[in-house]
């Protein structure tokens, strides 16, 4: 199976990021990727008033977009996120959704860990304009492969992982936006961990450069197979990556370092004395 990734560096003007967005899904497709992933936030990223302007509901133009092009192209896509606007919610959701070849939308993933943290002498607060998901999420590619949901952030939640790899997933999907900080301290390293520990493929799409309100992308979008190679890697600028799944090798490395089928569940106690 042929994946791409496709980075971008996102502004506050939603019909200026899908151009570019169209483009890119479009060299990708030409190139021959049958699963492309979109990074986070595609459609817009800048201030929380610039943000909030961009959200939309799953019916509008976004994965309207996302939904044409798939099926145009005959392409699973992986629409990165964006900001979804949910009925009867005063804040967002970041959304992800998978868009299948017939232009079907097979899953919605709506992000698990909100990215409240200092880093580099910067504050950020994705809580003050949205609120967690509650639910893990699996979908299938057309041609009935497992693919596990994640958005950026979640990366540093080992549990979630491993979670979507016992459920069956064999590809793994990372939209982000991870910061010029952590993509150039941990993004590869996490990255490969994720890809490791579950024997799955990491397709990890990244934002790129400077953004709207001060915001700064690291790139280094990475697509990495299940001992933790590196398949492909991007450059510091927009563009799309390309590899090949050896899905055969992957059953391989199942099979003859069964990690996955060594677990002891029964041993990993979660309870009070844990928290305590």
């Amino acid at each position: 199976m042929r994946v791409a990734a496709v980075q971008l560096n996102s502004t506050a003007d939603p019909s200026a990021n899908l151009a570019s967005a169209d483009r890119l899904t479009r060299a990708a497709a030409a190139d021959g990727a049958k699963l492309i992933v979109l990074p986070e936030k595609w459609t817009a990223i800048g201030s929380d008033e610039q943000q909030r302007d961009a959200a939309e509901t799953l019916e509008g133009p976004a994965i309207t977009w996302a939904r044409a092009i798939a099926r145009e192209l005959e392409v699973d896509l992986v629409a990165g996120s964006i900001l979804e606007r949910v009925a009867g919610h005063e804040k967002l959701a970041n959304t992800s959704v998978h868009v299948d070849p017939q232009g079907e939308v097979r899953a919605s993933y709506r992000k698990l860990h909100m990215f409240d943290v200092e880093v580099a002498g910067r504050s950020y607060r994705e809580s003050d304009i949205e609120e967690p998901g509650e639910e893990i999420v699996t979908s299938e590619t057309a041609d009935g492969v497992q693919l596990g949901l994640s958005i950026c952030y979640d990366l540093r939640f080992p549990e979630l992982y491993r979670i979507l790899a016992v459920r069956g997933a064999r590809i793994i999907a990372v939209p982000a936006a991870f910061t010029l900080a952590t993509t150039r301290d941990h993004w590869e390293t996490l990255l490969r961990a994720r890809a490791i520990e579950n024997q799955a493929f990491i397709v990890a799409a990244n934002q790129v450069g400077a953004h709207p309100a001060g915001h700064r992308s690291g790139g280094r979008s990475m697509i990495v197979d299940p001992w933790g190679l590196i398949l492909a890697q991007a450059s510091d600028r927009e563009g799309h990556v390309l590899a090949e799944l050896d899905l055969e090798r992957q059953l391989e490395i199942r099979a003859q370092l069964p990690s996955l089928a060594n677990r002891r569940p029964a041993a990993y106690r979660w309870g009070e004395e844990v928290h305590a």
